[in-house]
């Protein structure tokens, strides 16, 4: 038996009030090719766009026309990989390269394309430089795999985030799961109480839709397409 978790990051989906110049900024500045640029399904008026990283990791784009467009650094973006920002928003994302050459050779593409770069930075077990992005991103491409958990887990920080010795033993070793073949029913709430998509009622109106129903009434697999009422 095996530890089962994911494996990485499919997609991190950005909200946008401006695709065409976040597409362009990935693209010319970052080297991403654009893959997908579409009617999102299900959502009135949402435009879905995606830029490869890899074949299986994406950075997407939602561009819903009530986003909001005001930045207040320490509460909407954290301005640097270093600032406060709301609980549970993204504090900045980190891009991987596969060497320290092609770290050296990313910097140099992205200065060359006019946008400012602040490093590389030595921090041990990876090292870093960081850049600005369209819409306020706090954006960040690093070098390094394999942390050593015994190196890098510090005792003080470990005591003030309130973790005892068996929950620090228990997070450093997931238990193994065996498969059940997708036959584990849907549990209640209680245990996460907080970990909701939606308000409470619609939360619980869209968990208690049978999986089958979903798969078959929910899923789209297919580009929408426009029509003068909306996406079709």
């Amino acid at each position: 038996m095996t530890v089962l978790h994911p494996t990485g990051v499919n997609h991190l989906a950005l909200s946008t009030r401006d695709m065409k110049t976040q597409l362009t900024f990935w693209s010319d500045v970052m080297g991403c090719a654009v893959k997908a640029l579409y009617w999102m399904h299900g959502v009135e008026d949402t435009f879905h766009g995606f830029v490869e990283l890899s074949g299986e990791s994406y950075i997407a784009f939602v561009q819903h026309p009530d986003n909001a467009g005001e930045i207040t650094l320490g509460v909407t973006h954290a301005g640097n990989a270093a600032g406060p920002v709301t609980a549970g928003t993204m504090q900045h994302v980190a891009l991987h390269a596969d060497s320290f050459d092609d770290l050296l050779a990313l910097r140099d593409r992205i200065r060359a394309k006019g946008v400012q770069v602040m490093g590389p930075i030595d921090h041990g077990m990876l090292q870093s430089i960081y850049f600005g992005g369209p819409e306020g991103l706090a954006l960040e491409v690093t070098t390094g795999s394999d942390i050593p958990a015994n190196q890098w887990i510090d005792p003080e920080v470990v005591d003030l985030c309130g973790i005892s010795d068996a929950e620090l033993d228990a997070l450093k070793n997931p238990e193994p799961y065996a498969s059940q073949g997708g036959g584990v029913a849907q549990p209640n709430r209680d245990a996460w109480p907080n970990a909701t998509l939606l308000p409470v009622e619609r939360h619980d109106a869209t968990m208690a839709i049978p999986d089958e129903v979903a798969w078959e009434r929910l899923s789209e697999t297919t580009p929408p397409v426009r029509t003068e009422s909306g996406p079709a």
